[in-house]
């Protein structure tokens, strides 16, 4: 369920971040350009309450979460990945060479993976900072 406290503190953000730019504006300028930046932030909130509560899944992880969930299990596959390479250079007969690289692969290839989903999320941050406001 969506928190109504939760819209109403970004909203609020939003007007404060907005009266701290500064610009080539006159002082009459500033204050009609925030007056009406008050006034659409006023039209969100009498919207938003019009909505329907949201519902979510409480089954479906939240992002953060999910996030650290395959972290873990890259760093799983490389921690798996260096004792079977470290088990084949000691001589351990259960070990043998095709298993270490299936192990050294996947771990490559996973940590790329996460490597480029980090990418893809800083350039997501950029890209939201560089927006105006």
């Amino acid at each position: 369920m969506v928190d109504r406290a939760d819209i109403n503190s970004v909203l609020s953000q939003l007007r404060e971040v907005r009266s701290q730019i500064k610009g080539d504006e006159s002082p009459l300028e500033k204050l009609n350009s925030s007056e009406r930046l008050n006034q659409e932030v006023d039209k969100v909130q009498a919207q938003s309450a019009n909505f329907p509560n949201i519902k979510t899944d409480p089954n479906v992880p939240d992002f953060q979460t999910m996030f650290g969930n395959a972290i873990n299990t890259v760093n799983e596959q490389q921690m798996h990945s260096s004792s079977l390479s470290k088990r084949f250079e000691r001589g351990d007969p259960q070990v043998d060479l095709p298993e270490v690289m299936i192990a050294s692969q996947k771990a490559s290839v996973s940590f790329e993976a996460m490597k480029e989903v980090r990418n893809k999320l800083v350039d997501a941050y950029k890209d939201i900072m560089n927006m105006p406001v």
